[in-house]
Order: C-alpha cells, then structure tokens, then sequence
C-alpha cells in the first residue's frame, strides 16, 4: 500500500531531523592564519579542497566535536594528521612529534566510526592479512615492547572503531590513520595507509579518542 501524502511529509521530515542530529556530530572551525586569526570557517562535513572556499591554506584548528583527519593536499591527499578535540593554534600542535612536519592543511574529514571503548585491530608479519598475527584492543607506545619483533607492519586488520599508528615508538613519526568502515577495514600493505606512505614501518599505536 501506498503511503498517504502526510505519511511522506512526516518521513521526510524524520529523514531530515536524523541527517541534521548526524551533522552536529562533526563540527570543526579552520582558520587561514595562526592563533585562530584571520578568515574563519566551520564545517560539518568533510571538506576535499579548502581552496574551493576561498581560503589560501589553513593554519590553525578547532575541534569542537569528535575526530578528524587533516590532509597536506587536497583530496585527502599527502600526509595525514589527526585532528582530535582541541585547540590547534599551530601547526605544531598537530604535527606533534611528527618528523614531517607541513605548515598548512588544504583538506580534512571526519573519522565517522572512532570507539575509543570498543576498538579492535589486527596486525600481520607479512602482507594480505598472512603469517603470524597479533590481536590488541589496546594502546601501545612501543609494539617491540608488547612482543611484535619487527619494526614493520606490513598488513592491518581494524575489526573495530579507528586507530593511527606512527612511524616510531612514542608516537612520534608519520601518523597513518585506520578506519574501520574505509577500505572494509583491510589494509593489505603499507601502499594502503596513504598516499604519502613510503614504509610499512609501524612502531606505535593508539586508539582514536572520540
């Protein structure tokens, strides 16, 4: 049976209400100048190109609402950052102790399925998801130190939520960020953790906090 007219203004209006609630999950603010000076913006969803707004880069971030990933290129392009709640006056609040560090982000997009409480991954000696594995559910600053007897990881199973993983122990180094509902959550080799990827070598890894 057909529904009536009202019956289809009311499930559109439902289907509205529930699209605004998701957008006001995500909300994050982007300045083009440091120390949240000069032109302004906020944003809901994800933004592929920053230069589509008029804007020359971005230099200094606010979080408001649940995690992102800020890109050095557009089209998610380039190295990754994590962008969690917070203040960024600078881009060495995001760069951290990246050894890579950019001063500018020209694209960003919200990590949809981070669960800080509920995070699983699966990491693998050889690529494909083959060889000896090592399931954990649980922050490591040093892989070597938990067991994993190299300083690579060449392929990744996220069966939960979303971590980032860096480059050396302590969190330091290039960020890569895995996402359980991007690529099925399968990253069968380092080619996969992003286009500025140039290793497998992994040394450290966290859960996104959301």
């Amino acid at each position: 049976m057909l529904p009536v007219a009202g019956e289809s203004r009311q499930a559109a209006i439902m289907n509205q209400r529930e699209q605004m609630e998701q957008r006001g999950q995500w909300r994050i603010t982007v300045w083009e100048e440091e120390n949240f000076q000069g032109k302004r913006c906020e944003f809901m969803l994800e933004c592929p190109n920053i230069l589509d707004r008029d804007f020359q880069k971005i230099r200094s971030i606010k979080v408001d609402n649940c995690p992102w990933v800020g890109y050095e290129y557009p089209e998610y392009q380039g190295q990754q950052f994590i962008l969690e709640k917070g203040d960024y006056p600078c881009y060495q609040a995001w760069s951290g102790n990246s050894s890579y560090r950019t001063e500018h982000l020209l694209s960003f997009r919200p990590i949809k399925c981070a669960n800080h409480s509920d995070s699983k991954i699966t990491l693998y000696e050889c690529e494909d998801m083959m060889g000896r594995k090592f399931e954990m559910c649980d922050d490591y600053p040093s892989l070597q130190a938990m067991g994993w007897c190299s300083k690579e990881v060449p392929s990744i199973k996220v069966n939960s939520g979303a971590w980032v993983g860096y480059q050396f122990p302590g969190y330091r180094g290039y960020q890569y960020i895995y996402e359980r509902d991007r690529r099925q959550g399968e990253y069968r080799k380092y080619n996969d953790f992003g286009t500025q990827a140039h290793s497998n070598q992994i040394q450290s890894i966290r859960r996104i906090q959301h």
